[in-house]
């Protein structure tokens, strides 16, 4: 089955992480430049998601009990509805209010284009 998100192990062994100390978590990915282009790690429901935003993915991790939904900002989904995403995790302090910033590391996406077969899939 297709999917438009993924994680890497060593994002899904910080989600671990993060759930354990915060409770259950959220992403959203918006279209900003610099840092606001990174994936945002929140509290589930601290960030608020509406009508402005796709929920591109409920992503099952292991040893988290329920799902982390990853949200997309419509319009950075209209630019990018063609480009899986997975999210990975690097050494650095990124800026924003993103749970992971005390840990000194920071969540950032790896793309590529979905091919054919996982875009028919996906609709």
């Amino acid at each position: 089955m297709a999917s438009r998100v993924d994680v890497t192990p060593a994002a899904a062994d910080l989600m671990r992480r993060l759930r354990e100390a915060h409770g259950p978590l959220m992403f959203h990915q918006s279209g900003g430049c610099c840092d606001g282009s990174a994936p945002m790690c929140y509290l589930e429901g601290e960030f608020r998601t509406g009508g402005s935003d796709v929920l591109l993915e409920s992503l099952a991790i292991e040893g988290v009990p329920e799902p982390i939904r990853f949200w997309m900002s419509a319009a950075q989904f209209a630019l990018w509805k063609h480009t899986h995403l997975t999210v990975d995790v690097v050494p650095g302090r990124g800026s924003g209010f993103s749970l992971e910033a005390p840990e000194g590391v920071r969540f950032l996406i790896r793309s590529r284009l979905l091919t054919e077969r996982e875009l028919a899939e996906l609709g």
